[in-house]
């Protein structure tokens, strides 16, 4: 399996699934978090489980494989109360998820962005 299929997979077992199990299959166990507002290790990730919306969807569009670093655009719903787009950069280890940051912000219709554009590629 590929980086990209292991992130892939990984995001859609936790987050669509709610398979809290997915943890110790796709994530080292010494995960480091670098967004300010979760913890690293496991236990973070199986204490966010709970505090999502029940209609929580990641929804990736463009994604870069390059060595042992995955990035991910995508539209997330359900992360709080307005949709957000979302950059995630992922390194792996051994096959398993071992770090991640994001940048995150919330998403403007085409219809109100000065381009006209919309801000994924979906």
């Amino acid at each position: 399996m590929t980086n990209k299929e292991i992130v892939l997979k990984a995001m859609n077992e936790l987050f669509h699934e709610k398979d809290s199990e997915a943890i110790a299959r796709y994530w080292h166990e010494d995960y480091k978090q670098h967004n300010p507002g979760m913890t690293d290790g496991h236990e973070g990730l199986k204490n966010l489980l709970p505090a999502l919306d029940a209609n929580f969807k990641w929804q990736p569009g463009i994604i870069v494989e390059q060595g042992d670093i995955v990035i991910t655009h995508s539209l997330v719903n359900g992360w709080g109360p307005v949709p957000v787009i979302v950059a995630d950069i992922f390194r792996l280890q051994g096959g398993k998820i071992a770090e991640h940051w994001d940048v995150v912000q919330e998403e403007v219709p085409a219809s109100k962005s000065a381009s006209g554009h919309a801000m994924t590629s979906f």
